[in-house]
């Protein structure tokens, strides 16, 4: 999974980079608009494979992962200028989702805060990037026609983006378009921004954390939000893990780290679950979206086990941990053989049988 961060200059987008990934990376205005982005990867903290790994005793453990990517700041007219760098566009269209900064804040140069303004002005820019492909697609098309080149494929493809065009100029998101699954795979490849599912960051100082209740309330009206105290959570992720750390949380009302707080919100946005694979070597965690299937589990674990998919030994975490062993859970009939088609629970635990 790859999360873009994205936002205003001094919105402090690398702040909540580096309190998420524990980085050091320079918290200062970009010296120019060329400049790559940052990139760490996290582990997503699951209590159930620290239970598994104590039950089977592997000789390691492996946590699910997310990456991170703090892009250059998001100035007004930065899309239709062509701001970013090719490679830096390359990877933010390759993002499953996109987390949005916004100021909570005041600056010295900028102000009080308008966190909703902010949201807003990025918003057209992200939509305007997906603007100018759409237009530019429509165009090749037609100059194609004009060379005698119209096929049904392309009348097809030129129906979907006049579509999306329309809901663009209106200045609505592509994925909030009712768009059929086979004119959703003839648009994959365009990755357009604002198909991506979108989550804001409100990230807020110190004496105004916890106390913004109405502003996410407004902003969640449009999209996912999570509130952060950028800077204190930064100052937080540096110090050694301890008793000392969940004193300060607790002096400021979090229960969970910055980075366990955004990674469940990462899971719930774009609907994942997290499947499991123990033995002697490894126990593991797997992400996939909600409602794979075995096949599909199997396929994220490798390719040649979703190509020989014979069928998926199963039995879920809860159960294991009622009656303490595989041997436990075949005594209660709770061992379960699936087949390709079996749609794959949180909490599972898998062993894909395959030729």
């Amino acid at each position: 999974m790859k999360i873009g961060i994205i936002g205003l200059p001094n919105s402090g987008k690398t702040t909540i980079f580096n309190a998420l990934t524990q980085s050091r990376a320079e918290v200062s205005a970009y010296g120019g608009a060329k400049v790559e982005p940052n990139r760490a990867v996290v582990t997503v903290n699951d209590e159930r494979v620290d239970r598994l790994f104590r039950l089977f005793k592997p000789k390691k453990s492996i946590y699910g992962t997310i990456e991170l990517i703090d892009f250059v700041g998001l100035s007004e007219g930065l899309a239709k200028d062509a701001g970013f760098s090719g490679s830096a566009m390359a990877l933010m269209r390759n993002t499953d989702a996109l987390a949005l900064v916004v100021r909570n804040f005041p600056d010295p140069l900028l102000g009080m805060p308008q966190p909703r303004g902010d949201m807003e002005k990025m918003n057209e820019e992200i939509l305007l990037s997906d603007l100018i492909i759409a237009e530019g697609r429509l165009e090749k098309i037609q100059a194609g026609y004009k060379r005698g080149q119209k096929t049904p494929e392309l009348e097809r493809e030129q129906k979907v983006l006049s579509t999306i065009l329309d809901q663009l100029n209106q200045g609505r998101p592509i994925r909030d378009l009712p768009l059929a699954e086979d004119e959703m795979k003839m648009i994959r490849g365009f990755q357009f921004l604002t198909l991506k599912s979108c989550l804001v960051v409100l990230n807020s100082d110190e004496e105004t954390f916890g106390k913004n209740q109405e502003i996410l309330e407004e902003m969640g009206q449009y999209e996912a939000v999570i509130e952060f105290a950028g800077t204190f959570e930064m100052d937080l992720s540096e110090l050694d893990d301890g008793e000392e750390v969940l004193l300060f949380m607790e002096d400021m009302g979090m229960a969970e780290s910055a980075r366990d707080r955004l990674t469940r919100a990462a899971f719930e946005m774009l609907g994942y679950i997290s499947f499991f694979t123990v033995g002697s070597d490894e126990v593991r965690a797997w992400s996939i979206k909600k409602d794979s299937t075995a096949l599909e589990a199997a396929g994220v674990i490798h390719t040649d086990m979703a190509r020989g998919f014979i069928r998926a030994e199963c039995f879920s975490f809860e159960d294991l941990m009622a009656y303490g062993s595989e041997k436990g859970i075949r005594e209660k009939g709770l061992f379960r053989l699936e087949g390709k088609d079996y749609v794959v629970q949180d909490g599972d635990i898998l062993s894909i049988r395959f030729n």
